[in-house]
């Protein structure tokens, strides 16, 4: 398996199905947004970016499965999977900002091979795939020179249900608001995830993620000479829920983290 030539293709693919989501954006009616569940929202934009999306998937590499957001495929047993998120950002997506993404990753297990990130408000491609390096457009990337917290800027996400640990992750906040350069919520952690990759932020934190959320930005941060964890340092972030990705102020900034966790 070729990981150089096939992450070509997704990056190709990827392009294609940013456009589509762009042009559909430009007229987007609010009326056409479903509740998947409470502050979850799904658009006809998401899906159909979905099925594009695993269609060409299935003629780059037919033995591989799907693990999806909107569950236009079925999740089956294949020991190689892609992760999809076709619209990473629909909340930005449906109110008109341009801060949304589409992530594409494989997987064998919870071992990372390919990702892909499509910025569509920026038009920057960022990919990686493994042990070949992160890119953006083709441009090598690394993370950020900084070693301190109190030197960076830092990224994270707010929680839209579950707010059991809300006075926790506050606390996190509060530290970091008062011990850091500041925070930023994008609103998209494929987004949060390549921009840690490119240095734009040191490190990016968030719980309740999904597998598609964070799969194919952690390799590209993994690529760019960063490192991701969960919040208790293990390497098993993808299923966890819970992921810490970080320049070389990751073992400070996951300290801060579960002084207050």
């Amino acid at each position: 398996m070729n990981l150089k030539n096939i992450t070509e293709e997704v990056i190709k693919l990827s392009i294609v199905v940013g456009a589509f989501i762009k042009k559909e954006g430009e007229n987007f009616e609010y009326a056409k947004v479903e509740e998947k569940g409470k502050n979850d929202l799904v658009s006809y934009v998401d899906k159909e970016a979905e099925k594009l999306i695993v269609t060409a998937l299935k003629e780059i590499l037919p033995e591989a499965g799907f693990i999806t957001e909107e569950n236009t495929v079925e999740e089956g047993d294949e020991e190689l999977k892609w992760i999809i998120d076709p619209l990473d950002g629909t909340t930005n997506f449906i109110h008109g900002l341009p801060c949304y993404s589409t992530s594409i990753a494989l997987a064998r297990g919870e071992e990372l091979l390919i990702g892909v990130v499509y910025d569509i408000g920026q038009g920057d491609c960022y990919h990686a795939y493994q042990g070949g390096g992160a890119f953006r457009n083709h441009e090598k990337i690394v993370v950020s020179s900084t070693h301190r917290v109190a030197d960076s800027l830092i990224a994270t996400g707010f929680p839209y249900y579950n707010f059991e640990k809300m006075d926790k992750y506050i606390s996190i906040l509060m530290h970091l608001m008062q011990n850091s350069h500041g925070l930023r919520r994008m609103g998209s952690a494929a987004i949060d995830l390549v921009y840690t990759a490119i240095g734009r932020y040191e490190g990016f934190f968030e719980y309740n993620l999904n597998s598609y959320d964070v799969a194919a930005g952690a390799l590209i941060v993994k690529e760019a000479g960063g490192k991701v964890t969960n919040f208790s340092g293990g390497d098993d972030f993808l299923f966890k829920r819970e992921i810490v990705a970080a320049c070389g102020i990751h073992d400070e900034f996951l300290d801060v983290i579960n002084r207050h966790w």
